[in-house]
């Protein structure tokens, strides 16, 4: 009796092992749906009352039968529910990708499953081979300089994403990051600069600057002046690899380390040091990487982006210790945030120039 119950065992664990492999190779189908779910709206035509496969269809311009089928898959993976025979019902995991939700993420929905990131992916075999991102080889250019200045309704799909991302980290960050006492902040890479604006929500006497390359100033304008901050906030346009705008209190990179290499990241906090007010910090929001095997499994798996995408890499504690010594600064608080960033603080060590 004993030896049958250990053989089912053995059985149900093989069937439970065979069924996880399979959700796992079949994975991109539920991206891909996510995607379309979003190009399609989804969740603003549901958000009211349940609507026919027919009525989104003729709201959207495409095939009834095709759109029922896909509805109907939407239904077997949670995204909608299907009520009163022939329509169908938005849930709380659709209303993620509305874009009026706060915390949305139809951004990512959009660009994560393009062309941007779908078919650099497809060589990850090729970055574990040679440790080098696929970006130029499957895309033709580099990401955001090139391929993303070439498709910039994808650009603005990213771009909203990362509005989603810091929505989420952007006021545990502002709790966790002081103000008190700063006058300039520069957003460096700062995009829209909403980490930005969540600190100067706190703190209505701080100025900032959001600095980024020359086709972002007009989002950044835009997004200040939704805010209500367009007399607070100016936009400068560079290359944080040359220089950054001097003589702030307070030097934000948010996202932007992991994008890069040692030597590169090295450049870039070089330059928020010197340009720093006597006094100054660097703020660096990211992921880190914690021990194997007893860490979020979205560390690691962004890790693996990094490497795909951009040649850079998540870090542990201890290798964010080693870019600040080659910078010329000293590590004096990690904050975790509750969300997968945590806010890493650098001053300047003294005597360095």
């Amino acid at each position: 009796m004993l030896e049958e119950l250990e053989v089912s065992a053995g059985a149900d664990a093989e069937r439970s092992a065979r069924s996880a492999m399979w959700e796992m190779i079949t994975a991109y189908r539920v991206s891909q749906m996510a995607r379309v779910a979003a190009e399609l709206s989804l969740a603003e035509h549901c958000a009211d009352a349940p609507v026919s496969a027919r009525r989104l269809a003729e709201l959207e311009s495409t095939d009834p039968v095709a759109t029922a089928r896909f509805l109907r898959a939407c239904v077997s993976i949670g995204l909608m529910s299907y009520v009163d025979g022939d329509r169908f019902a938005s849930t709380p995991l659709l209303q993620t990708l509305r874009r009026d939700a706060p915390e949305s993420l139809r951004g990512f929905a959009l660009s994560l499953p393009a062309a941007g990131h779908w078919l650099p992916w497809e060589h990850l075999l090729e970055a574990v081979r040679t440790g080098a991102d696929q970006v130029p080889t499957t895309l033709g250019d580099s990401l955001w300089t090139g391929y993303y200045a070439k498709h910039p309704e994808e650009a603005a799909a990213f771009t909203e994403g990362l509005l989603g991302m810091t929505a989420v980290a952007g006021a545990a960050a502002a709790k966790a990051i002081d103000t008190a006492g700063v006058q300039l902040a520069v957003d460096v890479g700062g995009a829209s600069g909403d980490l930005l604006h969540s600190l100067m929500r706190v703190n209505p006497r701080l100025q900032g600057v959001v600095f980024d390359l020359p086709h972002v100033a007009d989002d950044a304008l835009a997004a200040a002046a939704r805010e209500g901050l367009r007399d607070r906030v100016r936009v400068e346009s560079g290359d944080f690899f040359n220089a950054v705008p001097a003589g702030a209190d307070l030097y934000l990179l948010r996202y932007i380390l992991h994008d890069w290499d040692d030597d590169d990241c090295v450049r870039i906090l070089e330059n928020c040091r010197r340009a720093m007010s006597p006094g100054g910090r660097v703020l660096v929001l990211e992921m880190i990487l914690g021990e194997i095997g007893n860490e979020p499994a979205a560390v690691p798996s962004q890790d693996l982006n990094m490497l795909v995408m951009t040649g850079g890499r998540e870090r542990t504690i201890d290798q964010f210790d080693q870019l600040f010594r080659a910078s010329g600064l000293r590590r004096t608080t990690t904050t975790e945030t509750g969300s997968p960033m945590s806010v890493i603080e650098a001053v300047a060590v003294p005597g360095q120039c």
